[in-house]
């Protein structure tokens, strides 16, 4: 494999990656609110991506992949509104489990390696392009 097929293989992976990651984080901001639909249940879990290397077949290049979208096991906050209709039997109301400054933290990070791979594509298309040029 060329180094330039090697470049966009590996700033490709990174995208789908930071892709991933952002849908994840969209999911767990879109449902930080979000309380059971029945009485002393528990309300929307965190969701958690992790990634992991992947060697490419071919090529040998290393390359990154989901390796697990998980739920984030810590405890929901509670809160007493017994008028609640998510309020077990004491009147408390379970909370997602999801913090939006961390929701926003990790959107932040997924954006810029986001950008920092669409660089990389970029600057090997303008690599590519310049090296026609001289041969012309």
């Amino acid at each position: 494999m060329d180094s330039f097929k090697a470049i966009t293989s590996i700033a490709s992976s990174g995208l789908r990656a930071q892709s991933e990651r952002m849908r994840v984080v969209s999911e767990n901001v879109a449902n930080a609110a979000s309380t059971a639909n029945e009485p002393g249940g528990d309300p929307y879990r965190r969701k958690v991506i992790s990634f992991s290397e992947l060697i490419s077949d071919g090529s040998g290049n290393s390359q990154v992949e989901v390796a697990d979208i998980s739920r984030d096991m810590t405890d929901f906050t509670v809160r007493y509104e017994p008028a609640h209709p998510a309020a077990d039997n004491n009147g408390y109301v379970k909370l997602p489990n999801v913090n939006p400054l961390i929701e926003m933290s990790n959107m932040r990070e997924a954006s810029r390696s986001y950008e920092a791979n669409m660089t990389m594509l970029e600057n090997a298309r303008s690599m590519r392009n310049r090296l026609i040029d001289l041969i012309e």
